[in-house]
């Protein structure tokens, strides 16, 4: 469909405009017009860059590369880069274009990434008449509509999970309804990697035919297991420390990086696994362990978690202080009732990420349908 399509270069397309607003030069500034960074809405000012609807790319930093529409009476920080499209040519349609690109790729520069318009607008795309540019943005946002309605599925079933929670045993640390208390350690197994067992980027190896996941915080997305993207490590070192073979029901928690105190229960475990140093995982549970993974995932055992946590530039927090650590132990009945919710929230999780994956796929392929 698309080899009758013009190819133009995206600097011939679209006109690019830059902004030389400060994120600590606005502070205090009040307003009606809003101001985006990468990662979102920043604030509102008292006034505004552009009168019209446009596109922003993250130039650089966090985020380089992300192509979003943002909306008239706006601005942008000078991280990002205004492209607005010339006439004849759909603001949705090249931002989808854009989209395809992963401008990521021309990043250059470590510490801080940047793209280079000079160089990325020097990309061709196929470009159709107006009409049927229109035609396939709405064929695009509908499949994104889809997807953004599903994703906002799961954010709910996620907030009723926590909304039980609540109802249920209220703050688990504090012990708000008079719950027996018991440490940590009196409710589970905890476990480490011992430091003479560490591994090195030796032991890694590129297949699981040649060794075990080692699993790190990075696997670890809004408090589920995600094992899209693994480290592996040989086999030798794997069967090192069989105390820290990881089986399904297990527990895992961060314990040392920023992102310490992220945790979640292992589930649908595709391959044999360890952890790696930044983790403990959590076994031999005489409590329920969904209970016990969503009280560790509350807020509250955040706060907890802060308290004995110490180092500036790497957080980390001992084995001992998280096993010292009083927990609300409601009866087992009442636990496990908890636990059944949960799994049926699961379950309907289960089939909208499914539901989720095929449409994602089905706009993948549209998409490299229309810009490859």
């Amino acid at each position: 469909m698309t080899q009758n399509w013009e190819r133009k270069k995206i600097k011939d397309i679209c006109d690019k405009g830059s902004s030389n607003i400060a994120q600590n030069k606005i502070t205090g500034c009040t307003g009606d017009y809003p101001v985006f960074g990468a990662s979102g809405m920043i604030q509102n000012i008292n006034f505004y860059h552009k009168d019209t609807p446009y596109i922003g790319v993250v130039k650089d930093g966090s985020g380089v590369g992300r192509v979003n529409i943002y909306p008239a009476y706006s601005s942008l920080l000078g991280t990002l880069q205004y492209i607005t499209p010339k006439e004849g040519y759909s603001l949705q349609y090249v931002a989808y274009a854009l989209k395809s690109l992963n401008l990521a790729q021309f990043a250059s520069g470590a510490a801080i990434p940047h793209i280079y318009f000079k160089e990325w607008g020097e990309s061709e795309i196929h470009v159709p008449a107006l009409n049927v540019q229109n035609e396939i943005v709405d064929e695009l946002d509908c499949l994104s509509n889809i997807i953004n309605n599903k994703k906002k599925q799961l954010e709910e079933l996620d907030k009723l999970a926590q909304s039980i929670f609540y109802d249920m045993f209220g703050d688990p640390i504090a012990n708000e309804k008079g719950w027996d208390m018991k440490k940590v350690q009196e409710a589970c197994s905890i476990l480490g990697r011992i430091g003479f067992r560490g591994y090195t980027t030796k032991d890694l190896v590129s297949s699981p035919r040649e060794g075990a996941i080692s699993l790190s915080p990075t696997n670890i997305t809004n408090g589920e297991l995600n094992y899209s993207k693994c480290t592996y490590i040989s086999w030798y070192k794997y069967e090192e420390s069989p105390e820290i073979m990881i089986n399904e029901g297990d527990i895992l928690l961060v314990k040392t990086g920023s992102s310490y105190g992220k945790c979640a229960l292992v589930r649908a475990l595709p391959h044999k696994a360890t952890i790696n140093p930044q983790f403990v995982v959590l076994k031999n549970c005489n409590i329920n362990n969904i209970y016990l993974t969503c009280l560790l995932q509350n807020t509250s055992a955040k706060r907890e978690f802060d308290t004995f946590t110490i180092g500036a530039a790497i957080p980390t927090f001992s084995q001992k202080n998280l096993g010292n650590m009083n927990i609300a132990v409601p009866p087992m009945s009442l636990q496990h009732h908890f636990a059944e919710k949960i799994e049926a929230i699961e379950k309907q999780k289960k089939l909208i990420k499914k539901s989720l994956e095929e449409v994602e796929t089905l706009f993948n392929s549209r998409m490299d349908y229309y810009f490859y």
